[in-house]
């Protein structure tokens, strides 16, 4: 079994990092930069950035502060968030980061999928998923940051994403958004049993518990969390110890 990586996800509005609930009601947080150092120095495994208003305007403003970021940390970079086309994955690329997520433009035109994975490798194609629970056991798939209805169901899309070359899927379930929940662990097994590539979690996460639930129940091979970092509810050491008590598997901290 592979270690769990622990993704510190940094939404972005202009140059603040925020945060808001069910993708809503968003709050200034601070300075990206030095939260993504912070994180780096606890020892995330990962850096997720999306710009949650880049699809409203058609692009990502990312560039600049993911130049930056990667100055000072140095481990893995995925940037989401208004990636309409390979030349703008080139330019994320170049400015620093290792991978993309992508749901709209996705959405919008799935050929994109293969493009940059024909171009970048798999592995640099994330497919980045916004669900919306319709019904018990079925979700609709949801683009611009949570604001629009695609009549997608997510699980369907999935495995159209892993066949089209998406390498890994990031699920972020708007129900559970900002609320300290937990994650929506029946959505993230419903893809987990749909695909064959890692499966990255997201939305809901309000303590350790939720991070080893959601990856003993549900399958995940990853956790992205913000609030619980954000508001200094628990450090990533804190959570790495206690996914390791609850029997997840996860990287030694070495920096």
């Amino acid at each position: 079994m592979s270690n769990t990586r622990l993704i510190a996800r940094l939404d972005i509005k202009g140059p603040n990092l925020i945060k808001g609930v069910h993708l809503e009601g968003l709050r200034v947080i601070g300075d990206p930069g030095e939260y993504a150092k912070k994180y780096y120095e606890q020892g995330a495994d990962e850096l997720l950035y999306i710009d949650i208003v880049a699809s409203l305007y058609g692009r990502n403003k990312l560039t600049d502060i993911i130049r930056a970021a990667a100055k000072d940390v140095f481990i893995p970079i995925t940037v989401g968030g208004g990636i309409r086309s390979v030349e703008d994955v080139s330019d994320l690329l170049g400015a620093g980061a290792d991978k993309v997520a992508i749901n709209t433009a996705a959405v919008l035109r799935p050929e994109l999928i293969h493009e940059v994975s024909r171009r970048f490798g798999s592995q640099c194609m994330v497919l980045s998923i916004e669900a919306k629970q319709q019904s018990p056991g079925h979700w609709e798939v949801y683009t611009d940051t949570g604001r629009e209805r695609s009549g997608i169901d997510v699980v369907e899309w999935a495995r159209k994403g892993e066949a089209l070359g998406a390498g890994e899927i990031l699920v972020t379930s708007i129900d559970r958004e900002g609320t300290r929940q937990g994650f929506d662990l029946a959505l993230t097994r419903a893809i987990t049993d749909a695909v064959g590539i890692p499966v990255i979690a997201s939305g809901g996460m309000g303590k350790a518990e939720d991070l080893v639930a959601v990856v003993r129940q549900s399958g995940a091979n990853a956790v992205a969390m913000a609030d619980i970092l954000h508001y200094e509810r628990a450090t990533l050491g804190e959570l790495r110890q206690a996914a390791k008590a609850g029997g997840v598997q996860v990287r030694a901290y070495e920096r």
